[in-house]
């Protein structure tokens, strides 16, 4: 790749970024009339006003935003991170308990009060990224306080790692799956990477030594558990005893933790550690080229454990492919990591952009159309993804 096709991938990224993916959140996602934002928009742009609001959407807009405006201080930019702050603060923090609260309904009153460590990982995430730009004392006292809670209540003391789920009162919950499509398990590679982003970026804006420790703990958790060292994938649930309890193989999340454990590494600034990691991510990456991407450059959901590839094409594994692809790249100094990226990018741009009504589809089908019938915005469908993608590629590739 010679230089000004690197500089024509940036444009187009820049382009994306801010002429596509921001203005529809800018423009289409705000509820003015209950606050927060909508829980689902069709994907033709029809708001379900009724649709439960949830943390996972709120905490992924704060980030976003907060996380954009340090890229390009708009004015706009620092407005939607003000607005998604005072309701998060107003309305899924549990006073009694402590916590935030997993969904409200459109109204903002409380339907699911479960603690869900994922859920909590990414209000401290969010709090971490917002102090940031406004030097919030109160938004880092509240991702501390988080921080602390989730030590206190779901770390295991005995096998190290974290309890998935909650009750409101902070007793363990009977039911941990994050989500239906999930396993009943006591522990995740999910909620351990998330909980990982999490703490790297509390600890980039307040290095205290406990977390430092807690992190440090996160990374090994990763090498010593939930990378499996023969396949190169990351095992996905456990018990408490970090004993398997799961065959399938996430490629998006292979390749997205890939780079979050080199950021986490790099934040700590260990050496050892970052050799070490970024060893690791290249094998994660070199057998993910080999086994989950299709012939048009896309990444497949999953491989299932007897063998099978789930051919599905989602937006989130694309964005991620896209930045654990750079970020082999910037490890290596081998161009072909980043001619990859380039045709993961273009991948996105002929099938998953959404040039009609903005954003990107959720799915497209085999033959690469569409899925219509999967909504724009949803409980799990925010700019966290495709954005922070965005802003990572002209971060690392415009210097």
């Amino acid at each position: 790749m010679v230089n000004h096709e690197l500089t024509e991938f940036c444009n187009k990224v820049r382009e994306e970024l801010f002429g596509n993916i921001i203005p529809f959140w800018l423009k289409h996602s705000r509820d003015q009339e209950n606050g927060g934002f909508y829980g689902r928009i069709t994907n033709d742009l029809k708001i379900e006003k009724n649709a439960p609001k949830s943390l996972v959407q709120t905490t992924r807009i704060l980030w976003t935003f907060s996380a954009l405006y340090q890229l390009c201080a708009k004015a706009e930019y620092l407005e939607m991170t003000h607005w998604a702050y005072q309701f998060l603060i107003d309305k899924y923090f549990d006073d009694q308990f402590g916590g935030v609260f997993w969904l409200l309904d459109y109204k903002g009153n409380v339907v699911n009060d479960k603690k869900k460590i994922y859920g909590q990982a990414f209000a401290i995430y969010a709090l971490a990224e917002y102090n940031k730009v406004s030097k919030n004392d109160e938004a880092l006292a509240r991702a501390f306080k988080l921080f602390h809670v989730i030590e206190e209540n779901n770390y295991d003391h005995e096998n190290k790692g974290y309890y998935e789920t909650s009750n409101r009162d902070w007793s363990i919950s009977e039911d941990m799956r994050l989500s239906e499509v999930d396993m009943n398990e006591k522990k995740s590679m999910n909620t351990h990477l998330h909980l990982m982003e999490a703490y790297t970026t509390l600890y980039q804006v307040c290095p205290h030594q406990i977390l430092e420790l807690k992190l440090r703990e996160l990374i090994n958790d990763f090498i010593k558990f939930i990378i499996d060292l023969d396949t190169k994938h990351f095992i996905l649930f456990f018990d408490e005893f970090w004993h398997k309890k799961s065959e399938n193989i996430s490629f998006g999340h292979d390749m997205e933790g890939s780079w979050l454990l080199c950021e986490a590494a790099q934040v700590l600034g260990d050496k050892d550690l970052i050799e070490n990691i970024n060893r690791i991510a290249l094998d994660i990456v070199d057998v993910t080229i080999q086994e989950g991407f299709s012939d048009k450059f896309s990444i497949y959901v999953e491989k299932c454990g007897d063998g099978s590839l789930d051919r599905s094409v989602h937006w989130w594994q694309q964005a991620e492919a896209v930045v654990g692809l750079v970020n082999a790249f910037q490890i290596s100094e081998d161009k072909q990591y980043l001619e990859w990226a380039l045709k993961c990018w273009q991948f996105i741009e002929d099938f998953i952009i959404d040039r009609s009504h903005g954003e990107w589809f959720y799915e497209i089908t085999r033959n690469c159309h569409p899925d219509h019938k999967q909504h724009k915005v949803s409980e799990w469908k925010g700019p966290y993804h495709n954005v922070r993608a965005c802003m990572e590629v002209l971060k690392r590739l415009e210097s």
